[in-house]
């Protein structure tokens, strides 16, 4: 990751200043506040602002609910009760907000979760930098025989070179080619005077997605884990859940209590669907259920048994269990 000269300076401006307030502030967060976070080849997160914590979400409950929250021990408790049961206005009352440097494919899955307030930076009136995403040689897997959108074995040698320098060959050209028809470089320099350059809102049609972008991305406390509890799913692409694992840190930081509860019952629990809970009864009850036998479709009955069975340290019999 690179920041350019004028983008440390402006950190370094918003890091002296100091502000006297009546609001709540997290201790945590500040020691991060404004610090670009290194994500994938030249990107970033960076915490620019923020409202509330975890007792924003105490006090917002404890309003809606008045003396039914008293029996709940403490906030962690409360903070618990609202995530168990999906009570989620309460976590709308914070917000946070993110300036985030990332590939343009990377925005475009991004930009789907639709639940935030965004800014980002125009190339229909500045000059985008020569900056691409390339993966790493582990990253680059071969289309997964499995899933339509996912990646399987992981290219190596002869195969790993190849689309190496495909990737690095066309998005170099792109720009290239992107910076002769502006007939200006990034520093906004004429590069022929004797020739005019193409509107910039043109120019840019030619770039790959893996050029990088930036923007403000600020949302709500709910609609945040929302979108953590998707993108730092095991089964999303690699790019995005790099930076929602680095968001997921900022959480941690900001809302500790919130987090842990995440942790606990968002990410580390597992929704079941009614036939599915019966399965379970079934099987807690001693009864010998199969995949046949359960009335699940095979999918459900994988994700079931992933859940609830320990793992096998046998291969043979792991297999043919879930045959």
């Amino acid at each position: 990751m690179e920041l350019s000269a004028e983008e440390s300076a402006e950190i370094e401006s918003l890091k002296r200043q100091r502000f006297d307030t009546r609001r709540a502030t997290v201790p945590a967060l500040e020691e991060i506040l404004y610090e670009p976070m290194p994500v994938l080849d030249h990107g970033f997160v960076r915490v620019v602002d923020y409202m509330g914590d975890d007792g924003a979400v105490v006090q917002a409950a404890r309003v809606s609910y008045g003396k039914g929250t008293r029996s709940v021990r403490g906030d962690a408790g409360l903070i618990n009760y609202l995530m168990r049961h999906r009570h989620t206005t309460p976590f709308e009352m914070c917000e946070i907000k993110y300036h985030v440097k990332l590939p343009i494919f990377v925005a475009r899955q991004w930009i789907r979760h639709r639940t935030a307030n965004v800014n980002e930076y125009s190339a229909r009136y500045s000059i985008l930098d020569r900056e691409y995403y390339v993966p790493a040689p582990e990253h680059l897997g071969a289309q997964s025989k499995s899933n339509r959108q996912g990646r399987g074995e992981i290219l190596d040698g002869d195969e790993a070179a190849r689309v190496l320098a495909l990737l690095k060959s066309d998005a170099e050209r792109s720009h290239a080619h992107y910076e002769e028809m502006l007939n200006e470089d990034a520093a906004g320099e004429t590069l022929d005077p004797t020739k005019r350059g193409l509107a910039r809102e043109l120019a840019r049609i030619n770039l790959t997605l893996s050029t990088y972008t930036q923007w403000y991305w600020k949302i709500d406390l709910h609609n945040l884990l929302h979108f953590l509890s998707l993108r730092t799913d095991a089964h999303a692409q690699y790019e995005i859940r790099a930076y929602a694992d680095v968001m997921l840190e900022t959480l941690r930081r900001w809302v500790p209590l919130t987090h842990e509860a995440f942790s606990e019952f968002a990410m580390g629990g597992v929704r079941v669907s009614a036939k599915g809970l019966a399965v379970i009864r079934r099987m807690i009850a001693g009864e010998k259920v199969s995949a046949d036998t359960s009335g699940l479709s095979k999918r459900e009955w994988l994700e079931i048994m992933e859940a609830v069975v320990p793992p096998d340290p046998d291969p043979v019999e792991a297999t043919a269990r879930k045959e």
